[in-house]
């Protein structure tokens, strides 16, 4: 028995031995990364720290004096070290935060980045050609930016290809990118083919990409489940600022308020870490030439509507609140009040939704079109204008129509790139816009249209696999956000309610002998402001709320509106029934 204790008692201290080490490693390689990111800054180390470190570090010391040397209640003074403290973090981990967005932007186009190229090198021209292409390519962002860098060094400095890829590849901040540099620079330098060295890497870029991107999926269901608890805390905390003046005295309307602070403060930061970490797959194409299309007409007609309607409707609120008409204001309560404007906005969102559900449909059967067109254009040695005489006759769904308008433009004689241009403005999609474009490259540059459309086709359907499993977790997302949404201003109320009713027991249970108020701080209280301060971060969250959700489905930005409105709905709809239930209930 003895022996067994001291075995376990030994695991034991292993185990902790070996997380301690585990931590270690963790913030030796922050550590290092960090370090790292400041030498890769376009602006010198030492302007850096003078400029921007030594300004954060003395905010954060007078934050600090400000708390000790003004008498502050805990609630009002605990945001204010805490915002020289968020001001002094910030700054220091800068480099790294700008460097690891460097990254994220390569990684998450590296996927059509790689496809891109694979499509030039089909073509005969220069190899160095192919990076001048890809490089004035500004969707790519930061590997446009690495194409230029690349050529720069061949042209200006005399590099050859595969001495420029191995210098860039020591200074890219993603790891994929710079084992492909690496690959590349080894085959180019050995005297092999580009053209099958690429065809070769496509399994391997897409299965980095699946990982990545299903990553990053995963990095969103902790960030959910790490939301939940900080808003749950800070939901308490808001309770805690409403009910506990009555016992202390304090002013509450200051203490709510900096909750409310602290809440936007919460907010804001889970809005930014979901944007950082959810995956860059963007469903809509926007186009440089506005308003050509149907659905950019819909989308516009309905915003512009939906924005009148909701001024038209904050006018008459502000009336009825100011006495103006014959509505009683006391008779609707404040949280509905709040969303009654915000109702006209769902318009726009039901449109966008609509119309962003054609192009799912395009997407879906654009790779089913794609292929059909290669293997056709391949077979008969024809055209694509003669191929698609045959293929609008075919079934592809929402994409019929476009690719009936495409055969026409294209038998107008009107020039390829124009009538294709005119094709993905129409669907809209933003990876239609980026396939297509890759074909009519391919195929003006002498590409065999067969192996183009099923490379194009291959390369889409797994990113359609992976928009699968983004819309699930997004529907979890809605469904977290709308139940927290829920809970919190049920919290919310049920502490202005229990407020709102010792007010009224205090004042019948004062006598001659004993006044209440010495016990029940309800003189404080300003019970209207409270409830503004309430409606306030239900607006607050419906408005973060629904940025959130948008920035993990990849949708159009008016989805919000639709969502920003239910939100604001449900917030006033629970709080309405929340004060008339808890009122019910402790009145009785």
């Amino acid at each position: 028995m003895g022996f067994r204790s001291t075995f376990i008692g030994r695991s034991d201290m292993a185990e902790a031995e070996a997380q301690q080490t585990d931590a270690k490693q963790l913030l030796s390689a922050a550590a290092s990364s960090t370090i790292e990111a400041y030498h890769q800054m376009e602006m010198p180390m030492v302007r850096y720290v003078g400029l921007v470190i030594v300004p954060s570090i003395l905010f954060f010391f007078i934050s600090l004096v400000v708390v000790f040397s003004v008498d502050l209640p805990f609630l009002v003074a605990l945001p204010v070290p805490l915002l020289g403290a968020l001001a002094l973090t910030t700054a220091v981990i800068y480099p790294k935060l700008l460097r690891d967005r460097r990254r994220k932007q390569i990684e998450d186009r590296l996927h059509l980045f790689i496809t891109h190229m694979t499509v030039l090198s089909t073509a005969n021209m220069d190899r160095v050609q192919v990076f001048r292409i890809l490089s004035e390519e500004a969707e790519y962002k930061e590997l446009a930016l690495e194409m230029q860098r690349i050529v720069q060094l061949v042209d200006t400095w005399n590099q050859s290809l595969d001495d420029a890829l191995q210098i860039r590849a020591k200074k890219v901040p993603s790891k994929p990118l710079s084992d492909f540099f690496d690959r590349l620079a080894y085959t180019i330098g050995s005297g092999g083919e580009i053209q099958d060295f690429l065809l070769s890497e496509q399994d391997v870029v897409i299965q980095n990409y699946v990982t990545i991107y299903e990553g990053s999926l995963r990095n969103l269901e902790v960030m959910k489940d790490l939301y939940l608890s900080m808003i749950l805390s800070v939901t308490f905390a808001l309770v805690f600022a409403t009910v506990l003046p009555i016992l202390t005295g304090t002013n509450p309307t200051m203490t709510v308020g900096a909750v409310v602070v602290m809440f936007a403060f919460v907010q804001m930061g889970f809005l930014f870490m979901i944007q950082t970490t959810a995956p860059y797959d963007p469903v809509w194409y926007h186009p440089e030439e506005k308003g050509r299309t149907d659905s950019e007409r819909k989308v516009r007609i309905s915003v512009i509507v939906g924005i009148v309607l909701t001024v038209i409707a904050i006018v008459i609120c502000l009336l009825v609140l100011l006495g103006r008409t014959s509505v009683d204001p006391s008779s609707i309560p404040l949280p509905i009040f709040a969303a009654l404007p915000t109702t006209p906005l769902v318009l726009p969102g039901l449109v966008v939704r609509r119309e962003e559900g054609k192009v799912k449909e395009r997407d879906d059967e654009f790779t089913n079109f794609i292929r059909a067109l290669g293997a056709s254009e391949t077979a008969k040695q024809s055209t694509t204008s003669r191929v698609l005489k045959t293929l609008r006759t075919k079934d592809f769904g929402a994409l019929s129509d476009d690719i009936d308008d495409l055969y026409k433009r294209l038998s107008m004689r009107i020039e390829s790139e124009l009538a294709w241009r005119h094709f993905t403005a129409d669907a809209r999609s933003y990876l239609i816009q980026k396939f297509s474009e890759m074909y009519l490259i391919g195929r003006q540059m002498g590409g065999e249209p067969k192996h183009l459309g099923e490379l194009i086709s291959g390369n889409m359907n797994e990113v359609m696999q992976l928009r699968e499993q983004r819309e699930q977790s997004t529907m979890t997302l809605i469904g977290v956000l709308y139940g927290i949404t829920a809970a919190s201003t049920f919290a919310f109320f049920i502490g202005l309610e229990i407020v709102n009713i010792l007010s009224g027991m205090s004042i019948g249970l004062n006598t001659p002998q004993f006044n209440f108020g010495t016990l029940i701080h309800t003189g404080v209280y300003n019970n209207i402001m409270i409830e503004y301060l309430l409606v306030i971060i239900i607006l607050l969250n419906s408005v973060l709320s629904s940025l959130m959700i948008r920035i993990v489905d990849g949708g159009h930005k008016v989805n919000a509106y639709m969502h920003f409105v239910l939100l604001t709905w449900v917030s006033g709809v629970v709080a309405w029934i929340t004060r008339i239930v808890v009122g019910t209930f402790l009145n009785v």
